[in-house]
């Protein structure tokens, strides 16, 4: 049995769908069990990392345990937190029998003066080897993920500053790692042999050596934008961390401690990694932040807001990622195959629903930008296939009865896409529209806050359509096909080969 301790966290959740996906019997604990994403099979207990019985409790029958605890997030005070927390892991470690300790901490010489984060990451590995109980802690720089605190952190300067001025801090060495290769250590640690130290420690990085400055130019050349990197002497610690609380507000408390710490190099200094995981080979920054884009395209095609956001039926507004989500449902009075039906004629000979109006001057303006605008119509108003052309916009999958899923190719600042889910209830359907904008730099966010205020008037009216062609198909016969009549016509129009 497998314990990994602040499940909800980046690295815990991701080490979470690694280990299950191995079919290894894998325990998860958390201070709030209900922001687990739990796997098929993973148990979970909620666990304060600073309440001992707890933690013992969470520790029992179990022979190897990863700590991933962290409470920079919770502001001043958090190395004497972790401190106590690492003691009382490690003594419940031992009472409980576990086999071995496997610790993610962060990478520095410990010969020469480290930040105080480092400092912190550092003194935790410590005190989990004074229990007795083996620990393996892997020393890792910046972390590169979707998601991950320094990723997002760059996302966030990259995106809203044509131009950077930084200290210089930014051309300190660093050899950033991907979040797969950090994986990868961490469940490899798992089957080691026996530690022949009480604490082993590896230093784990990718297979290059860059700055601050190279990951914000990587980011930026990935994205297509320019983007001017300006090293000032002047900018002291205080005036940074304003700096990060102004762009990167959600990352900021934990983005200061991080940027102290990039004031120390965070390279590999021996190969002792390379010598006990020879299969393990980490790829280059540079790939690292192409994988992390990919991922995120993958996660997000594959999230079925229904389930994101089940048990909300107010609409919701929020950033995920970089990406604007708006989110927004109705209750159709009428079975999931009704009411797919008049979602999948949405568009051409039919209109929107409700402010047709609205649709028009979007899709001239598109036109006038050089964009397919409203030219395109349809290819068959009663049935879609993946690929189909929509408007303005590519059926990018469909699920009859249960997910319509298009893809945005007007002109516009960043990537976008509207999504259709259907969820049956006691007395009819939920009917889900998402919205999902990925905006490109500053223009991007500008188009989204100015189309924001429509949403509510042009969304809401669609969803209200989508309802009432719902009642007008189950009272009787409607110019769309009758209920179910989209899966017949579609399944006629496959046949074909149409």
């Amino acid at each position: 049995m497998i314990l990994v301790s602040a499940a909800n966290g980046y690295i815990g959740s991701h080490l979470l769908r690694r280990l299950s996906a191995s079919d290894r019997r894998v325990r998860a604990s958390a201070r709030r069990p209900e922001l687990v994403r739990v796997p098929s099979g993973v148990e979970v207990v909620k666990a304060d990392a600073l309440d001992a019985d707890a933690v013992a409790a969470s520790l029992r029958g179990i022979e190897t345990a990863f700590y991933l605890v962290h409470t920079l997030g919770e502001g001043p005070g958090y190395a004497a937190r972790d401190r106590e927390a690492a003691r009382i892991f490690a003594h419940a470690a031992r009472e409980a029998g576990v086999r071995r300790i496997i610790y993610l901490g962060g990478l520095g010489d410990a010969s020469q003066v480290l930040s105080e984060h480092l400092a912190s990451r550092q003194e935790v590995g410590r005190v989990l080897a004074e229990a007795g109980v083996p620990v393996i802690e892997f020393r890792a720089s910046i972390v590169i993920g979707s998601g991950s605190t320094s990723f997002e952190m760059i996302r966030n300067l990259v995106e809203k500053l044509p131009v950077m001025t930084t200290p210089r801090w930014v051309r300190m060495a660093a050899q950033p790692i991907a979040i797969d290769d950090v994986l990868a250590y961490l469940c490899a640690a798992v089957d080691a042999p026996e530690p022949s130290d009480p604490l082993t420690v590896y230093e784990i990085g990718g297979s290059d050596r860059v700055t601050y400055g190279d990951l914000l130019r990587m980011y930026a050349a990935h994205r297509g934008l320019k983007r001017l990197v300006i090293p000032v002497p002047v900018l002291s610690p205080g005036l940074s961390g304003w700096w990060l609380y102004l762009f990167t507000p959600k990352q900021a408390t934990v983005g200061r401690q991080l940027a102290e710490s990039l004031r120390y190099p965070t390279v590999v200094t021996d190969d002792r990694a390379r010598r006990d995981f020879p299969d393990i080979v980490p790829v280059s920054a540079a790939e690292a932040m192409r994988r992390a884009f990919t991922d995120e395209d993958e996660a997000f095609a594959r999230t079925y807001w229904a389930d994101e956001f089940k048990g909300t039926a107010a609409p919701v507004s929020m950033v995920r990622e970089g990406r604007y989500i708006d989110s927004r449902t109705i209750q159709a009075h009428c079975p999931p195959e009704a009411a797919f039906d008049p979602i999948a004629c949405i568009g051409g000979e039919r209109g929107w629903y409700a402010f047709d109006t609205l649709w028009d001057v979007r899709g001239f303006i598109d036109i006038m930008l050089g964009g397919p605008g409203h030219r395109r119509g349809r290819r068959d108003q009663y049935a879609l296939v993946e690929g189909d052309y929509l408007e303005w916009w590519r059926v990018e999958r469909v699920d009859p009865p249960r997910l319509l899923r298009l893809r945005a190719e007007m002109r516009l600042p960043g990537e976008g896409w509207l999504q259709y889910e259907l969820e049956p209830q006691e007395d009819g359907t939920l009917v889900r529209q998402t919205a999902v904008f990925d905006p490109k730099g500053v223009l991007g966010r500008a188009y989204w806050y100015l189309v924001l205020p429509f949403h509510h008037f042009v969304f809401e009216g669609t969803l209200r359509g989508i309802d009432r062609e719902c009642r007008a198909l189950v009272a009787g016969p409607n110019t769309c096909p009758l209920p179910g009549e989209y899966g017949r016509k579609l399944e006629r129009r496959r046949t074909s080969g149409s």
